[in-house]
């Protein structure tokens, strides 16, 4: 019997490729998590079964045991020294049951996970899921490294096979416990003190990261550069010449001056004499070398800086193009080409473009150039085309990206820009002048880079001795400028220099400070702090400049290296280095003030903000109702403050209040025409008052909106009161038919009357256009649903007698239920007699709810 050889891929896209290239399109596909491509052939010899399928991603990642996930409970010091523990990323994919199941019967594993730090760590992850043992007698695990998903990179993938790294995937895990347990503790502290004060902070969660907040850093550095700059007044001059026609404008060699009266000196010196007498002319042969190999850094600040890309989004296009194999893999570190790298190969599948195929032919014809020596990083080769492709195959921006990484690779392959400098020196009481004329003999890599072209500028004959007459030369004056505002392909370059972040992590630093609202990204893609973000490194600043300072970063990932090298122990780098963070943590708690003084006098009190909406159940005083992010309410006179969901409004609930507390309840939309609306108790929502409510609300998501944010608890539509007329028990009509959840009567839907899912985004359009709907205190005998009273319209009624009150069942019932309709989800059959029992009786739904002040789901990257 054939053994069998388990491959697992990054993507489903990857494994479909390498499939693909292996079985040459003879191979068959089933339905899993992700896909399995099945087929025979031979495998170091011999003959096998190979199934190929993928991951997502990461499988798994980092997060604190349930018991310090509660914000009020947990003691931020706690954190530093708190176990962690490895969830699965997406527990609906249950990738890592589909791995565990492939993986039996197999003989080989081969890893083909993208080869970086990442990738390591992820192979580690898909063994850990398929039981594999690197010691077991039998079975044996083998790791493919390759750069693109091209056909022949794939199979001398497959005929040099290694081991994985072990040490690489123990700096990631490094790495992602340092950035865990340092954010949360300093996000928490902070998010809960400053949000718990002021009310115009304009942010769901005040972060903080061990590279975030220096990238933050090097804003706010330009930012305060700006504001700090205090303008110098200059004067200069430049004499006009008229020389066989030309008019020429001369650069003074002093360029300019501070001193008013000097300058009027030096002027009055020349325009005694007013003429000017050629003292030199020199002519230079000059090359502009064509680019070296692009690496990730360098596609990153062309993206943002030319095709107005910002980093997150050309990463994200880039990791498409190099998926569906147009180009190599994206994140390398290194400019040079191996000596083996086949370009005559590579400029051939480009010939036919009708931008730049004429140039290529040439190339190929009279012989292209290798490209210059670039660095070596030892990771993967410079992103390169791998495959053509038409911008209606790829899309606007996706294109662009392509064509630009086309242009420099063939730019890399082709001459030198040459060109002559001719340099004319002149000299007139004194003074120095010159000007400078350049003419392009051979275009070279400029043909295919225009952007990068010399510009020619024509210059009359001169002759050394020569006198010629000024005929203007005015005395100017300027004035120093601040430096601009900071471009992100600045900040990408400063983040390299100083080793913050990694060529896949530098777009998500810079992306998260823009989300949470710490810089603004304005014309010409520059970076401007917002108040919050530059109260923030100021308070940093007033208390330890090395928490946003890149220093420490760059010791970290010192550290990090070390173990990816093998030269230092994971476990002792981890504690270490959360050893000084802990003490650093202690001090920022003990000098908030000094912080906090910076805040008060930038942003107004909780007191001072937002508007009355709804009474308070302890005083029964009227909350303010803060709109600004995070959405929440505030009693003046408690002092409290209510969480509410985020990403949509709020407004008063028709002043109904909650049996349980006395609060007034507020309702809320969701943005979106589809979006759903719910009542919710603010003290509920924040404190759940029914046990079970808290450990199971977690994972609930509302449609695109995701989580409903910090605090989130229970709102009414998983409330199990049995009486109140807002419950989910009074208002859950049946089981979602997509997940376990309850479908609820939206309060405020009408005329457009419909129910949704408290869990998953299924909704359900109910008759249109009635008067009113509302649930019963009956059950359908049969599937246990509650039964519906609807009050047709009388000129629309479907009812044969022309009534137009009507009850019933909307899944048992033949006429409500032709009137219902899916609008998100599967399809929603219905249940007959003696069927309806099926998913069990107390269609309820289970509910779920979440501790007071849940952790917003944040990973090790977001720091």
């Amino acid at each position: 019997m054939a053994p069998k050889v388990l491959m697992v891929a990054e993507k489903p896209s990857i494994a479909l490729s390498i499939a693909s290239a292996l079985s040459h399109g003879r191979m068959s596909t089933r339905r899993g998590s992700t896909d399995v491509h099945e087929f025979d052939g031979m495998f170091q010899g011999f003959h096998a079964h190979f199934k190929v399928t993928s991951v997502a991603g990461h499988v798994f990642s980092l997060d604190f045991p349930s018991t310090y996930q509660n914000w009020e409970a947990t003691d931020n010091l706690d954190l530093f020294q708190a176990p962690v523990v490895k969830l699965e990323s997406n527990p609906k994919g249950h990738i890592c049951r589909h791995l565990s199941q492939e993986a039996r019967g197999c003989s080989y594993l081969v890893l083909w996970l993208d080869c970086d730090r990442e990738g390591e760590n992820i192979c580690y992850e898909v063994i850990e899921c398929t039981g594999f043992n690197e010691n077991e007698v039998g079975r044996k695990i083998l790791r493919a490294r390759f750069s693109s998903v091209t056909e022949k990179d794939i199979l001398e993938a497959l005929e040099n096979l290694v081991k994985p790294n072990k040490a690489e995937a123990l700096a990631v895990d490094a790495r992602q416990e340092i950035d865990l347990k340092v954010g949360v503790a300093f996000t928490r502290f902070q998010t809960r003190y400053f949000q718990g004060k002021y009310g115009n902070l304009d942010s769901r969660i005040i972060s903080y990261g061990p590279c975030q907040t220096p990238t933050l850093g090097f804003c706010v550095q330009r930012y305060m550069q700006i504001m700090t700059f205090k303008p110098e007044k200059f004067w200069y001059f430049s004499p006009y010449i008229i020389k066989d026609g030309y008019e020429l404008q001369l650069e003074w060699d002093r360029n300019r001056l501070f001193d008013f009266d000097v300058a009027a000196m030096f002027q009055k010196l020349v325009l005694d004499q007013n003429i000017l007498e050629v003292t030199g002319v020199s002519k230079n042969e000059e090359n502009k070398s064509r680019p070296c190999g692009l690496n990730t850094v360098n596609l990153l600040k062309v993206a943002s800086s030319a095709l107005a890309l910002g980093p997150h989004v050309a990463m994200q296009l880039a990791e498409r193009l190099y998926t569906q194999g147009f180009i190599s893999y994206p994140r390398t570190e290194s400019t040079a080409y191996p000596a083996s790298f086949d370009f005559r190969n590579v400029l051939g599948a480009q010939q036919n473009n009708p931008i730049w195929g004429n140039h290529i032919r040439s190339l190929l014809t009279d012989g292209f150039h290798k490209p210059r020596m670039g660095s070596d990083a030892g990771d993967h080769p410079p992103i390169t085309p791998m495959r053509a492709a038409t911008e209606e195959m790829l899309g606007n921006d996706a294109w662009r990206l392509y064509q630009y990484i086309c242009q420099h690779f063939i730019g890399t392959v082709s001459p030198d820009c040459k060109y002559t400098r001719t340099k004319v020196e002149f000299t007139s009481g004194g003074e120095l002048f010159h000007c400078v004329g350049l003419h392009v003999s051979t275009k070279g890599f400029t043909s295919i880079m225009p952007w990068l072209a010399v510009k020619e500028k024509n210059l009359p004959q001169f002759t050394k001795g020569e006198k010629i007459n000024i005929i203007k030369m005015d005395l100017q004056e300027g004035s120093t400028a601040p430096p601009d505002y900071l471009s992100e392909s600045e900040l990408i370059s400063l983040m390299e220099k100083h080793g913050i972040g990694t060529d896949a992590s530098i777009p998500v630093h810079i992306n998260n400070i823009c989300e949470r609202n710490y810089v603004q990204v304005n014309s010409g893609r520059r970076l401007v702090p917002t108040a919050l973000g530059t109260t923030l490194i100021r308070g940093y600043q007033s208390i330890d400049a090395d928490l946003c300072l890149p220093d420490i970063r760059s010791f970290i990932e010192h550290q990090i290296t070390m173990v990816a090298k093998g030269k230092a122990d994971h476990s002792h780098v981890v504690q270490h280095v959360l050893q000084q963070f802990t003490q650093k943590f202690s001090y920022f708690v003990k000098k908030i003030e000094n912080m906090d003084a910076l805040f008060e006098a930038q942003f107004s009190t909780l007191a001072e903000s937002g508007r009355l909406l709804s009474k308070c159940g302890k005083c029964t005083r009227y909350m303010k109702f803060i709109s600004t992010q995070p959405a929440r309410l505030y009693c003046t006179s408690c002092e409290e403050v209510y969480y509410l969901p985020q990403n949509g409004s709020i407004k008063l609930y028709k002043e109904f209040a909650c049996p349980l507390d006395g609060f007034e309840l507020v309702l809320f939309s969701m943005s979106g025409s589809d979006g759903k609306s719910f009542p919710l108790c603010p003290y509920c929502y924040n404190s759940p008052p029914f046990e079970g409510i808290t450990t199971l609300f977690g994972s609930i998501k509302l449609g695109n909106s995701g989580k409903l944010g910090k605090g989130a608890g229970m709102p009414c539509f998983l409330c199990p009161h049995p009486t109140c007329r807002h419950s989910m028990i009074t208002q859950g009509v049946c089981a979602c038919p997509e997940c376990s959840g309850t479908l609820i009567l939206d309060p405020i839907s009408a005329p457009k009357w419909r129910l949704y899912c408290n869990i998953c985004n299924c909704m359900v359009s109910l008759p249109q256009g009635a008067h009113r709907i509302s649930t019963t205190s009956n059950r359908c005998p049969d599937c246990d649903s509650l039964i519906i009273e609807v009050d047709f319209n009388k000129k629309t009624t479907p009812l044969s007698d022309g009534a137009t009150l009507y009850s019933g069942c909307i899944l048992c019932d033949e006429l409500l239920h032709s009137l219902i309709e899916m609008k998100h989800g599967k399809s929603f059959f219905r249940r007959g007699r003696g069927r309806g029992r099926s998913r069990g009786r107390g269609g309820r739904g289970r509910a779920r709810g979440g501790s007071k002040n849940d952790d917003p789901k944040m990973s090790f990257r977001d720091f």
